[in-house]
C-alpha cells in the first residue's frame, strides 16, 4: 500500500517582492488623483468658453433685469426691481408677439408632423436608390436658417418672384401680388411655409428611426387577418410610433417658440409688426430701443415660457412610455 506524496505548499512571492495593502492603496489614490487632474485640465477649456458665452451672459442678464439699465457701458444704474418685468407684461405689444408666436407653433409643427410622417412612410419603402432619395429629402434641412429664409424671400418677391411668375403662367392668379408686404396674416403663413420646407425632412428622419424598429412580422400577421394598409397604420405604426411622435413634438415646439432667424431675414417683423414673435420682439426691446433691462426681462419670460414647455412635453413623454411599455 503507497502513500500519497504530501501536498507541497503554494509558491509565495519573495518578501522582497511584496506589496504592503496600505502601499498599494497608495499607488491606486495616487494614480486616481493624476487622473483627475488629467481630466479637470482637458476640460477646463471648454468650461471656460461655457462661462464665458452661456452662464456669465445669463448670469449678467438677470442682473440686468432688476435695474434701469439703457446703455450698453457700464455705469452706474437705479435698482428698479420687478418693474420692468410688469411693465413688459402690460405691453399690448408682448400680447401681440405671443399670439404670432403662438400660431407659428402650432400650424408649422403640426404641418411638419403630419408631412414628415408621411414622408417617413416613403423613406421606409422598399423603392430602388432609396439612398439617393433620403439624400435629396435631407438637403432642406441641410440649408442654413438664414439662407432658407433669404431664398424664400427672393420666391416670394412681389414685383420678380418664381411664386408669381409660376401662378401667373398656370392661370392660378390674374397678377402679381405681395406675400410679404401688405397682409400681416399672409406673411406670417408665409413664414410658416419656409419653416416646415425646412424641418419636415428633419422629423420625417426621426419618425423613420422609428418605422425601423418596428417588427416586421406585425403587418404580417396583419395582412393574415385582412387588414388593409389603413388598418395597419392606425392599429400598428401609429400607436407603436407614439413615443417617437412625443420626442419630435418636444424639439419643434421648443425650437418654433424660439423662432427668430428666419423673421428677421423674411420679413423683419413686418408688415405692421405682423410677424414679429416673442424672441424678435425681444431682440427690438434690448437692441433697437436700447431697453437693455426690458430686453433681459422679457428674455428671462421666454426660458421660463420654454421651460413649462419642456415639462409638460417631457411629462406626456412618460407618460406614452409607460403606456407602450
Amino acid at each position: 500500500m503507497t502513500t500519497a506524496p504530501p501536498a507541497r505548499p503554494a509558491p509565495t512571492a519573495p518578501a522582497s517582492r511584496r506589496v504592503p495593502p496600505a502601499r498599494r492603496w497608495s499607488f491606486a489614490r495616487r494614480a486616481g488623483s493624476g487622473q483627475t487632474r488629467l481630466a479637470l485640465l482637458l476640460l477646463l477649456p471648454a468650461a471656460l468658453v461655457v462661462f464665458g458665452v452661456v452662464l456669465y451672459p445669463a448670469g449678467r442678464a438677470l442682473v440686468i433685469s432688476f435695474y434701469d439699465v439703457d446703455s450698453p457701458f457700464p455705469g452706474r444704474y437705479p435698482f428698479v426691481g420687478l418693474r420692468n418685468y410688469t411693465e413688459i407684461l402690460a405691453d399690448d405689444r408682448l400680447w401681440a408677439a405671443v399670439g404670432h408666436t403662438a400660431y407659428f407653433t402650432l400650424v408649422s409643427t403640426g404641418l411638419e408632423l403630419v408631412l414628415g410622417l408621411g414622408l417617413a412612410q416613403l423613406l421606409a419603402a422598399p423603392l430602388r436608390l432609396r439612398w439617393l432619395f433620403r439624400a435629396i429629402v435631407i438637403l432642406p434641412w441641410a440649408l442654413p436658417t438664414i439662407v432658407n429664409g433669404a431664398m424664400w424671400r427672393w420666391i416670394l418677391n412681389a414685383q420678380y418672384g418664381v411664386a408669381n411668375a409660376l401662378l401667373t403662367e398656370l392661370h392660378l392668379q390674374g397678377d402679381y401680388r405681395s406675400w410679404l408686404g401688405n397682409d400681416p396674416f399672409l406673411a406670417l403663413n408665409m413664414v410658416v411655409v419656409a419653416d416646415v420646407w425646412k424641418n419636415t425632412s428633419l422629423v420625417a428622419f426621426f419618425l423613420l428611426a422609428g418605422l425601423q424598429t418596428i417588427p416586421r412580422g406585425l403587418y404580417e400577421a396583419a395582412r393574415v387577418d385582412g387588414a388593409g394598409p389603413m388598418r395597419s397604420f392606425f392599429r400598428i405604426t401609429l400607436p407603436l410610433l407614439v413615443p417617437h411622435i412625443a420626442l419630435v413634438l418636444v424639439l419643434r415646439t421648443i425650437e418654433a417658440f424660439k423662432v427668430f432667424d428666419i423673421v428677421y431675414v423674411m420679413t423683419g417683423g413686418g408688415p405692421a409688426s405682423g410677424t414679429q414673435t416673442i424672441t424678435f420682439f425681444t431682440y427690438l426691446q434690448a437692441f433697437s430701443a436700447q431697453r437693455f433691462s426690458s430686453g433681459a426681462s422679457l428674455a428671462y419670460l421666454t426660458v421660463v415660457a420654454i421651460l413649462v414647455l419642456a415639462l409638460i412635453y417631457l411629462r406626456l413623454l412618460r407618460q406614452s412610455e409607460l403606456r407602450s411599455s
